[in-house]
């Protein structure tokens, strides 16, 4: 974010600008989404303040927080809630979440509704691979507010964003460009994420952003076909 001054004052950073970039949104009742960076008391404060909730994952950068959540759920029983994903993009998917008001008073964080712990297999049903993750984190809302359903569906909504940083921080290794002063960052943000909207607009199934790119590394006239830049460019996506 620019700040006022010459470029060696831009020394802002996610946690620093969450708060001043939400003064001027309407999130009165809305639920606020963020990763394990984000988990921050102060934060947590300011929304609930401005009648928001908040849905933050937590990770290391909380140790005490993450480590009470995975004691508390080490023995945990049947899921509160499992859903089973379409076993489109070929891998079948299957999300599971446990939910708990028992340490609402016990743990150090403001303004706690719940905690929640999810757990997500995956399998490959060509190569039959098997993934499980687990994720945890915390909540304003209390269970009459939110249930296991939805805070399931809060989670999967803010990754689905998460997920277009992801790919762009894994394949142009955003979080250590060196671009730093006037509207460099700004523009080639821009310039990364216009490249991977035309690159998931020729994207196969089961063909990663990472797969394609290096494919055209190789074969750099589909590149120009892409961009429709030659005379036999696609109006769809290239079949082979």
């Amino acid at each position: 974010m620019p700040v006022a001054g010459h470029d060696e004052l831009k020394l802002t950073n996610e946690i620093g600008m969450a708060i001043p970039w939400l003064e001027d949104c309407d999130i009165a009742g809305k639920d606020v989404t963020a990763d394990a960076l984000l988990t921050q008391r102060s934060l947590a404060s300011y929304l609930v303040e401005r009648q928001a909730h908040y849905h933050f994952s937590v990770k290391g950068n909380q140790p005490r927080l993450e480590r009470d959540i995975a004691l508390f759920f080490a023995q945990r029983q049947g899921a509160d809630f499992v859903e089973l994903a379409p076993p489109d993009h070929g891998r079948i998917e299957t999300r599971r979440i446990w939910c708990t008001i028992a340490l609402n008073a016990y743990i150090d964080f403001p303004h706690v509704g719940q905690v929640f712990l999810i757990e997500r297999e995956c399998v490959d049903k060509k190569t039959g691979h098997h993934t499980r993750e687990i994720a945890l984190g915390v909540t304003s809302r209390l269970p009459q507010q939110a249930s296991p359903q939805r805070l399931l569906a809060l989670n999967r909504g803010h990754w689905s964003i998460e997920s277009l940083h992801y790919i762009i921080d894994w394949n142009y290794d955003e979080d250590r460009s060196r671009i730093r002063t006037g509207f460099g960052p700004e523009n080639i943000t821009r310039l990364r994420r216009f490249a991977v909207g035309i690159l998931k607009s020729f994207q196969k199934p089961n063909q990663s952003i990472a797969e394609l790119m290096r494919t055209l590394c190789f074969r750099t006239r589909l590149v120009f076909d892409y961009l429709r830049m030659t005379k036999n460019s696609l109006t769809g996506p290239r079949a082979s």
